[in-house]
């Protein structure tokens, strides 16, 4: 299995260390790893150029090798520590420069055929919210299938994680890796919904840009063709 690994943090703390138990229950997988903001550290400019044409952006060339790495990995899996009861700042970042990648403008059709999983830890609240910002964003990618991860490890490094807490972790990611393992992916009746009304806006002209309408055509969107079986 290929996965790919965005962090939402470039320290290898409690988020990490629980990404990498999941992504090695994987026996034989291909795993490629990125650190933000170490491995993209700009902020959308708003300039736009991306809708047009994608390699103009400012900061393509960095984007694109974690882009890359995403459309051709089987498993994602999204990290971040929860800052401020939120995403990390890094992960949000990253998101707000693959913009295109959602459903009203480029989506990429091997978004609908993934699996995703979205993993933060705190010291105490705010999983549930880090959580949100990350798996809003896949669910407008298109991927079809996204589980979450999110616990109070009471400990501001990996260190000073209880064993307690470490043998409960490692036995979910177990568990999780398994389901993963055997899970047949479908597209839900909500991201149909969704593509749907995004495939009229196309239509209709209503796009941000020219651009947009004419991929969805060259894909056969606008007409029968859909990016899932």
């Amino acid at each position: 299995m290929k996965i790919t690994l965005i962090h939402g943090q470039n320290h290898k703390g409690s988020t990490y260390n629980i990404s990498r138990i999941l992504a090695e229950q994987f026996k034989d997988s291909e795993i490629q790893e990125f650190f933000l903001p170490q491995d993209l550290e700009h902020f959308c400019l708003g300039c736009y150029q991306c809708i047009k044409d994608e390699s103009k952006c400012p900061f393509y060339a960095e984007k694109k090798r974690i882009t890359d790495a995403i459309e051709s990995a089987e498993l994602l899996i999204f990290t971040t520590p929860t800052y401020c009861m939120r995403a990390s700042a890094p992960m949000k970042s990253f998101f707000d420069l693959t913009f295109i990648y959602w459903m009203p403008h480029k989506p990429r059709k091997c978004m609908f055929s993934k699996k995703a999983v979205v993993i933060t830890t705190a010291a105490g609240n705010g999983m549930k919210s880090a959580i949100k910002d990350i798996t809003n964003t896949l669910f407008y990618w298109g991927v079809p299938y996204v589980k979450s991860y999110g616990i109070a490890v009471q400990a501001m490094n990996w260190e000073q994680v209880s064993s307690d807490k470490k043998d409960k972790i490692k036995a979910d990611m177990v568990k999780l890796a398994a389901h993963l393992q055997n899970k047949k992916v479908r597209v839900g009746i909500k991201t149909k919904f969704m593509f749907g009304m995004m495939r009229m806006i196309q239509i209709n002209g209503w796009g941000a840009d020219e651009s947009e309408k004419e991929y969805w055509q060259k894909l056969g969107w606008l007409d029968k063709a859909r990016p899932w079986k």
